[in-house]
């Protein structure tokens, strides 16, 4: 017997997973209805349940940027951000950010300034630039470089990323996130 008369609890016991709850998810304007753990990421989600693979798992600690997505147009790192509580919000993935068939304007100026190399960081990139842009965080090169440093890029296009970015501020005529 263990404590206060409780049978003794095996170490070979392993709690049992929580149940499966219904999550409703706004995805690129689509709701989308899933049954999910609570403790699943929205990349996971977004990944393997949505297959909405854009959106990269780099590190799965919240350090790189690869897994940015905008939730109510903000940035959100969805490898921290449980799936759970983004019912009821706007999810953008880089599947989604363009208008139907035509690439946003941040896709276009990351394009024209060759502002990636392997382009694993891509999308987190570019999601983070539209809405550092919709901020008016862009201001100044610098400005760029400081809300933009959640964003790794291995490769190391940094220069080419900020001047995408600074052409897209510069457009009067730009597309919001």
């Amino acid at each position: 017997m263990g404590r206060g008369g409780r049978p003794a609890r095996s170490h070979a016991e392993v709690p049992a997973a929580p149940a499966e709850l219904p999550v409703r998810l706004r995805v690129n304007g689509l709701v989308r209805e899933l049954r999910l753990d609570p403790r699943v990421t929205l990349l996971d989600a977004l990944r393997e349940r949505l297959e909405l693979t854009g959106t990269k798992k780099g590190c799965d600690q919240g350090a790189c940027g690869a897994c940015t997505v905008l939730a109510d147009n903000r940035r959100v790192l969805s490898c921290l951000t449980l799936a759970v509580t983004c019912e009821g919000r706007d999810i953008t993935t880089i599947e989604g950010l363009g208008a139907a068939g035509a690439l946003h304007p941040v896709q276009r100026a990351f394009i024209a300034h060759d502002a990636f190399q392997c382009g694993f960081c891509t999308p987190g990139q570019i999601l983070s630039a539209a809405a550092l842009l919709a901020e008016g965080r862009a201001g100044s090169d610098a400005e760029i470089r400081e809300f933009m440093s959640g964003n790794i890029c291995r490769c190391g296009a940094y220069p080419n990323i900020v001047a995408a970015i600074r052409e897209v501020a510069g457009d009067p005529g730009r597309a919001p996130v």
